[in-house]
């Protein structure tokens, strides 16, 4: 999409996107993150009228919706034809998982999406990871992938942090991230090094302070996973981020 706007801007010869399409208001989004890229999008639309409100789509049925615009928490929607049911995050691997029901869920935990449908799915794992912010009515936010995580020494870092974190370093810094990616540094025994996390970051422009960016990514990780915290605690386990 940022792809279009920006190819649309080119050839109307227009410093913005609303100087091609006045009247403008709203962009639905879904499958991907919006956060890091918010602020590319402020660029080719500056006003203020401007709304953004996410949707859970799939192929596999209409999940949840964004029903209010002042909150980023998705609405589930138990009336479209869909089972839901829940795998906690140390179940994710297990051969035959624990599932939950709607009344188990807990505030604040990643589960893995499994759903039955009208349309023929039979306890499918959608791939997704949510979270619940609201238990009446269901509310969730899209924590990430089932397999996208670091998790090499217990650190359960979720998409959703990740997201959280780069946007955070980009405010803090004034720039903005076209893409990312981020991998484990195992450890090497002979050489005596810690684990760590290598992330791959390609800027719009480069911040200022490159290592001002990695410890605002660093602090607002820390601040958002316990689990992360405590592995980074004192370095003794987790050094802290890699950054190319």
């Amino acid at each position: 999409m940022m792809l279009l706007l920006r190819r649309v801007t080119a050839l109307a010869g227009a410093d913005y996107i609303t100087e091609v399409w006045p009247n403008l208001r709203l962009f639905l989004h879904g499958a991907v993150a919006f956060g890091p890229y918010r602020a590319l999008f402020k660029e080719l639309i500056p006003h203020e009228r401007m709304r953004y409100l996410e949707i859970y789509n799939a192929s596999e049925g209409y999940i949840a919706v964004q029903d209010e615009p002042d909150s980023e928490d998705l609405l589930l929607l138990l009336d479209h034809g869909i089972f839901y049911e829940f795998i906690p995050a140390d179940q994710f691997e297990a051969e035959n998982p624990r599932t939950l029901q709607l009344d188990e869920v807990e505030l604040g935990r990643s589960y893995a999406l499994v759903i039955s449908t009208n349309a023929g799915l039979w306890r499918y794992k959608i791939g997704d990871t949510v979270r619940f912010t609201c238990l009446a009515p269901y509310r969730i936010r899209i924590t990430g992938r089932t397999k996208h995580f670091l998790n090499a020494f217990g650190e359960e870092v979720v998409i959703e942090n990740a997201d959280a974190a780069i946007a955070a370093a980009c405010q803090a810094t004034g720039t903005t991230v076209r893409d990312y990616t981020a991998a484990p540094i195992y450890f090497d025994a002979s050489a005596g090094s810690r684990g760590g996390h290598q992330w791959l970051i390609e800027f719009t422009k480069m911040p200022p302070s490159p290592d001002q960016f990695v410890a605002v990514l660093d602090h607002t990780l820390r601040q958002l996973n316990s689990d992360y915290d405590a592995k980074r605690h004192r370095d003794m386990a987790l050094a802290p981020p890699s950054l190319r």
